[in-house]
């Protein structure tokens, strides 16, 4: 199956987890990608994956902050230059830090809002403009469960997926009358370098009974980050063509 095989792919967060994941499925299927991290040594190794599915002629990675307005102008314009266009922006990049909300500092509260919601605003608005002249341009951001459900000591991560999800309906809205379409993804109980290290993100002393009421559901254990590339293989491509303005929640049931 060669969905991609026309296809000009832009995607965050590629150097590990999700983003690479959602790389390597698009790459599989016949796209031409450039992949943005911040961890160049990660981006190696997405890069050395590639070339085990023989599809490292059609990877191009670039080291960009998200949270940087110049750098990602920058880097989106050398992306759209070298691809010749851009047919679809998957902004995976993310952060999670803890803290209890009451002793939550107004700079890890920046820090989470300006890479999660701000750079996600900044790749897309950088893009737009590729994606509308591609006439057929799909936006697939990456809100959370934690934007819909209580997830304790995450205040600022969840405020930031919440942000994101209204973001995503809005272009949604804003530009449907040009053919761009714009969907959420929502992961939850994924395994990825965030849920592999939750505990070094949260207080020390956390009551790990609150979390009980997101875990007891899933039946399944943890998913895997190909799980939800393969969803967003499916949104992007033709076969979800009339999926726009909403998301797709893959928690393997744990939020119902």
């Amino acid at each position: 199956m060669e969905r991609y095989a026309d296809r000009r792919v832009l995607v965050t967060g590629a150097a590990s987890g999700i983003g690479r994941a959602v790389v390597l499925r698009l790459l599989a299927e016949g796209g031409r990608a450039v992949a943005v991290d911040v961890a160049k040594e990660g981006l190696e190794e997405t890069a050395r994956l590639a070339a085990e599915i023989g599809s490292r002629e059609r990877l191009v990675t670039a080291v960009i902050d998200i949270s940087d307005e110049t750098a990602v102008n920058e880097g989106v314009a050398a992306a759209v230059a070298g691809l010749g266009g851009l047919d679809v922006l998957v902004n995976a990049a993310g952060m999670l830090r803890g803290a209890r909300t009451h002793e939550c500092e107004l700079e890890l509260w920046n820090r989470v809002i300006g890479i999660n919601l701000t750079g996600t605003f900044l790749m897309t608005r950088a893009a737009l403009p590729a994606l509308l002249e591609s006439g057929r341009g799909v936006v697939v951001n990456f809100s959370s469960t934690a934007a819909q459900f209580g997830h304790p000591y995450m205040a600022a991560y969840s405020a930031s997926k919440g942000g994101i999800l209204s973001f995503t309906h809005s272009i949604a809205q804003e530009y449907s009358r040009q053919g761009l379409r714009a969907v959420n993804i929502l992961p939850g109980g994924i395994s990825s370098g965030i849920t592999d290290n939750i505990a070094s993100l949260v207080p020390e002393d956390v009551d790990w009974n609150l979390f009980l009421k997101l875990n007891a559901a899933i039946g399944q254990g943890f998913g895997e980050p190909e799980h939800i590339a393969g969803v967003v293989a499916m949104v992007a491509s033709d076969d979800g063509a009339f999926i726009t303005g909403t998301e797709i929640r893959v928690d393997g049931g744990a939020h119902h």
